[in-house]
């Protein structure tokens, strides 16, 4: 993991916890900052990518190592934060 990077832990967590948490941190950010999520839910193989091409964000890397899901986003710089679905 690189020093310029937010690391998001949500290991232990269920759908949607690691991908509002992925949410907070995004918000929290400065544009284009990188944030790495760590996330052993296997629902989040499809909610990460599929929240991060909602907001236009970049899924710079994907892996898996030990069960333990990584992704890293790219904050896209025109993002502000969206309401929340029901």
């Amino acid at each position: 993991m690189a020093s310029d990077e937010i690391l998001v832990d949500a290991r232990g967590h269920r759908c949607p916890a690691p991908t509002l948490r992925l949410r907070r941190a995004l918000e929290a950010a400065a544009d284009g900052a990188r944030v790495r999520l760590l996330a052993d839910d296997p629902l989040a193989r499809i909610d990460v990518p599929h929240f991060a091409a909602e907001i236009g964000a970049e899924v710079l890397e994907r892996g898996e190592a030990g069960g333990v899901l990584s992704f890293l986003i790219a904050k896209p710089p025109t993002w502000e934060r969206q309401p929340s679905r029901p």
